[in-house]
């Protein structure tokens, strides 16, 4: 190079040493990722090896047939059910968890903070069971008032509301609301922590300039927390639909199986996928077992693309973004 010639800018590669500690922690890091699709890989060929056989029988009106008999069974109707459920589900847990979680993310001392986010953890541990009979013992028999007076005073204008023999006290004990109340319960703590979580990670600078510019804790929440958060709290209201599809025990509990289609959720019978398996896993010959397989292959199918959604919402979203202070 001449004198006076400036040298020409290249970045320096910086190459860090890898070790032998660190060759086996990324391969076991790579073996467990590669193990979750692994395992649902083969969870997917297993449903759909043992319901082959039922779908080979039912053809295309697996998918179409309301009735669940032998010979005769589809999914037409106990999965309408399930989705609806778990619709019921989120309309009442939505509002729950997320108040509960602003209030746990920006209100509440700290004394009190870390209290309510061990309990609202202690809530997602307790097992299904436990909610079911919560259920059957208690919320049944004292919430059949409530729902006589939705469908007597807001079936007329509302159609999902209606109870055709609303006169009937048995016309409401085992409908998909009280089913919905229950498996809200259940999902309430996952949508709590995992909006929580995401509200915590608002850039602590623009919570400042908020503040600065004149807004109050309020509208700092509503300008700025919420804002940032929409990704993160859409994924775990998804997450949270997902988990309500998925439950069996606490459904099987508290519905009366049915196998028609209705879009009465006041309306006693009700049925699900998950609640099907459960009730009819016992009774069945190898055409039925094979159908049962069939029917969970479709609900895997459904949690599936619900979680990948899910996913793809969050990773999408700004929740995470670096911001410097």
């Amino acid at each position: 190079m001449a004198p006076g010639e400036a040298a020409e800018d290249r970045p320096r590669r910086i190459v860090a040493p890898v070790t032998p500690a660190d060759r086996l922690f990324r391969s076991g890091l790579r073996a467990a990722g590669m193990s979750v699709f692994v395992i649902m890989g083969l969870v997917a060929l297993f449903l759909l090896l043992r319901g082959l056989q039922a779908l080979r029988v039912a053809g295309g009106s697996f998918f179409t047939q309301t009735a669940w008999k032998p010979g005769s069974f589809g999914v037409a109707s106990v999965l309408p059910d399930g989705v609806m459920i778990a619709v019921v589900a989120l309309l009442i847990a939505v509002p729950v968890s997320l108040t509960t979680a602003v209030f746990i993310s920006e209100y509440a001392p700290l004394w009190l903070r870390s209290f309510l986010i061990s309990l609202v953890d202690l809530m997602a541990a307790i097992p299904s069971i436990v909610y079911g009979l919560w259920g059957l013992v208690f919320l049944q028999p004292n919430i059949v008032g409530l729902v006589r007076w939705m469908a007597l005073h807001l079936g007329g204008f509302l159609p999902f509301l209606h109870v055709p023999e609303a006169d009937i006290p048995s016309s409401y004990t085992s409908s998909t609301f009280i089913a919905g109340v229950v498996v809200s319960l259940m999902i309430t703590p996952y949508i709590t922590s995992l909006s929580r979580e995401v509200m915590s990670q608002a850039p602590r600078g623009e919570r400042e300039g908020a503040y600065a510019l004149g807004s109050t804790r309020w509208g700092m929440v509503r300008s700025v927390v919420l804002p940032y958060s929409r990704g993160g709290i859409v994924g775990a209201v998804m997450i949270g639909f997902g988990r309500a599809m998925g439950e069996t025990i606490a459904v099987a509990l508290i519905i009366s199986p049915n196998f028609s289609v209705t879009w009465h959720v006041l309306q006693n019978g009700a049925n699900s996928i998950p609640s099907l398996i459960a009730l009819r896993f016992g009774e069945s010959d190898d055409l039925g077992l094979s159908a049962l397989m069939a029917a969970g292959l479709v609900l895997f199918a459904l949690t599936l693309g619900v979680n990948v959604l899910a996913s793809t919402i969050i990773s999408r979203s700004r929740t995470g973004a670096a911001t410097a202070d």
